[in-house]
């Protein structure tokens, strides 16, 4: 294992009702709110009265602000900030997904940073400070409600990219499973694929003696194709629901990272796939890149991929022939992905031709040169192989 230093503060409110406990959660930090959402879906289920209720009754007054989309953009960010320095809000909530919350993240830096915020994610400046935020978990998927993580898309320079920073993670989180309810089926499937990518980002590594991160990690990814396909069965379940929100945040809040190298190269891939469609899912994507990168690194740790293949796809472990455990293993998950109806090729994310692969790959190399990730170093060469592939 390799020293490694973990940090998760995040109080977790799990369970039916735990939204009305968001005034005094939040009232704890402070007395003027910036409520932050996507669509008016909230609006509709009664969501955003329950949660500006329980400021209301907690003495917190509150502010608000929508219209948080997919790949989540700059210029809402923007917007939130100036909210915030008008009325001189000391605390940001994201009532959502993992868009809306790590908008909710860069509101908080950008408050507090004189300067353009996007700085802090195009690399140009670090983070000194945040405002306090908190999360009301809508769409489980991205692990943002509790990891230091978030990713935003400046639409003038066209690049989605990320600031990851403990400043950024969120002092409290509520989690009911029963606000997912209303969420369409097709995002339901694709957060918990996303937990699954998070999962293998850590799994697939070259750190040695990490058996016990394995573990945990396999069993996550188990459990989330288990439950991926039970609730399509029974759409309302609570407890599927409940299993695969938990997962999600397991998955990302990077206790099974410790003491190991990270991979990261499939969100890698997907990343700017995101800036060029930007109203493809996340989820979604790496659907479609996941078994495209497997194909292409596995025999980077033919061992490790066999392992996989063996612990989370239940193939026979074929100790004269390893190569074809790992690749059978593959084909068990591009099956699984279909079978949940999880789209497997670019198009289907809006990638309408070769060219736009080029781009895609520019804004990842942007001086042509480099390798990025933490498992096989994929080249600007790999990138454009794996994504053609999976065109």
């Amino acid at each position: 294992m390799e020293n490694y230093e973990f940090y998760c503060p995040t109080k977790i409110l799990f369970g039916r009702g735990m939204e009305n406990r968001v005034g005094e959660e939040a009232a704890r930090y402070a007395k003027r709110v910036l409520i932050v959402y996507g669509s008016d879906r909230i609006k509709r289920s009664g969501l955003f009265d329950t949660v500006a209720g329980s400021l209301e009754d907690a003495g917190v007054k509150w502010f608000e602000l929508g219209g948080v989309k997919a790949n989540p953009r700059d210029d809402l960010v923007y917007e939130g900030i100036e909210i915030c320095r008008k009325n001189k809000i000391e605390f940001v909530l994201g009532v959502g997904g993992g868009s809306v919350i790590d908008t909710t993240k860069a509101i908080g830096y950008g408050v507090e940073y004189d300067g353009d915020f996007m700085d802090l994610y195009l690399g140009k400046a670090a983070p000194v400070s945040c405002l306090k935020i908190g999360a009301v978990l809508t769409i489980p998927g991205a692990g943002s409600e509790s990891s230091n993580g978030s990713v935003i898309t400046s639409l003038s320079e066209g690049l989605k990219r990320s600031c990851d920073t403990d400043l950024a993670r969120p002092v409290f989180a509520v989690m009911n499973p029963e606000l997912t309810v209303t969420v369409p089926m097709y995002h339901t499937l694709a957060g918990a694929f996303d937990a699954i990518a998070h999962a293998m980002e850590r799994y697939f590594t070259n750190s040695a003696y990490v058996d016990f991160g394995d573990r945990m990690a396999e069993g996550i990814m188990r459990s989330m194709m288990k439950y991926m396909k039970l609730i399509k069965t029974d759409p309302e379940n609570y407890d599927y629901r409940a299993e695969i929100m938990w997962g999600c945040k397991a998955a990302q809040d990077d206790f099974i990272g410790v003491g190991r190298e990270q991979c990261w190269e499939s969100h890698l891939l997907q990343r700017d796939i995101g800036s060029v469609c930007m109203d493809s899912s996340h989820g979604a994507g790496l659907a479609v890149v996941v078994p495209h990168w497997m194909r292409h690194v596995y025999k980077v740790n033919l061992p490790r991929f066999a392992q996989w293949a063996n612990r989370v796809m239940d193939v026979e472990v074929n100790t004269s022939d390893l190569e074809a455990t790992a690749l059978e293993g593959i084909e068990r998950l591009a099956a699984f992905i279909r079978e949940v109806g999880l789209p497997t090729t670019m198009r289907e994310l809006g990638v309408k031709s070769a060219d736009d692969i080029q781009v895609i790959a520019d804004k990842a190399y942007p001086d042509g040169s480099g390798t990025l990730g933490g498992f096989s170093h994929m080249t600007r060469e790999d990138f454009v192989e794996i994504l053609t592939a999976a065109y």
